[in-house]
């Protein structure tokens, strides 16, 4: 298990080594926040749905960790291209411990990345609804890291280039977002829209922070728990067996 350790050590030295990613990793999140935590509070109040700035952060916590979860996977292709990842799969460890270490230390980095964005919220004037469900959250928002670095991982198993992944991710970071019920309610929508958001994992992770942020919730803590827990638990299989077959 050791090099579990290393090389989530590793993942968390790079990010808190590079200042300008964790500037620029902030700079999206917030520009929805204040565009649309403000822009469309108003229509939001005038529907008769309360706060919309309140409603929103948790989807924008959301967005924040599975962009930066997801896009872990551009190390593995950035290691390969410059060698340091063969130099790791021809140690003499288990190509799984080496999986495990990397995903947990990507998930580690996006839970961080999602609380930092939370709190930032804060000074704009949001408030959680009970702040003794706050440890749970941190448990949901790791499980959803867990989910995305996974599937991150796996998916750069399989590629070689920077641009193809970038490519990927792009068709399926931003259906997943917004489709997961991150910037607007899931109750009322059309039925076709409905399928695509049931189907949709994140839809269970931004409906837990709400539940334990902001007592709101559309599926339930529990279903979003069960949910997330199968999920993350199959892209983690997959997410191995694919890191299992690189060649380098």
């Amino acid at each position: 298990m050791k090099i579990v350790y290393i090389m989530w050590l590793r993942e968390l030295k790079r990010y808190f080594r590079s200042k300008s990613r964790i500037v620029g990793s902030l700079g999206q999140p917030l520009l929805f926040l204040l565009a649309l935590g403000y822009g469309l509070g108003s229509v939001f109040r005038a529907a008769g749905q309360g706060n919309y700035f309140q409603f929103l952060v948790p989807g924008i916590v959301g967005m924040s960790i599975i962009f930066s979860a997801i896009f872990s996977g551009i190390q593995i292709i950035w290691d390969r291209q410059f060698g340091f990842l063969k130099e790791t799969l021809v140690a003499p460890v288990s190509r799984l411990n080496i999986m495990i270490g990397r995903t947990l230390g990507g998930a580690t980095v996006a839970t961080i990345q999602g609380v930092i964005v939370l709190f930032i919220s804060m000074a704009f004037g949001f408030r959680p609804s009970n702040w003794w469900l706050f440890p749970v959250a941190l448990v949901f928002m790791l499980l959803v890291a867990l989910l995305f670095t996974a599937l991150g991982t796996g998916i750069a198993s399989v590629l070689e280039d920077m641009q193809g992944f970038q490519l990927i991710m792009n068709f399926l970071v931003m259906p997943i977002f917004f489709l997961s019920g991150a910037l607007f309610p899931l109750s009322g929508l059309p039925h076709i829209l409905t399928g695509f958001t049931i189907v949709d994992p994140l839809s269970y992770g931004i409906d837990s922070f709400r539940a334990l942020l902001v007592g709101a919730a559309h599926f339930g803590l529990g279903l979003d728990f069960t949910v997330l827990t199968v999920v993350t638990a199959a892209f983690l299989v997959a997410g191995s067996y694919l890191f299992s077959r690189i060649q380098v």
